[in-house]
């Protein structure tokens, strides 16, 4: 069970790094440390982009649900 769950984490945040590496505007790898212009950063999700911030926010919370019960499952 303990080597099931780790394997599902492992497989959450790979997924979750891709969902919320995906999300940058693409306007090189500078902005992804902080760099690059501020423009558009109150701007409406719409589209893929909509879409991958859902993708992000479920990836992340079911990231967390699987760390917390591994926790509980270990002690």
């Amino acid at each position: 069970m303990s080597a099931t769950l780790n394997i599902a984490i492992i497989i959450v945040s790979v997924a979750l790094i891709a969902a919320i590496m995906l999300q940058s505007k693409g306007v090189g790898l500078g902005s992804l440390a902080g760099g690059g212009p501020t423009e558009g950063i109150y701007t409406q999700r719409r589209g893929v982009e909509k879409v991958l911030f859902i993708v992000a926010i479920t990836l992340s919370t079911l990231f967390l649900l699987l760390a917390l019960t591994s926790v509980l499952i270990t002690k």
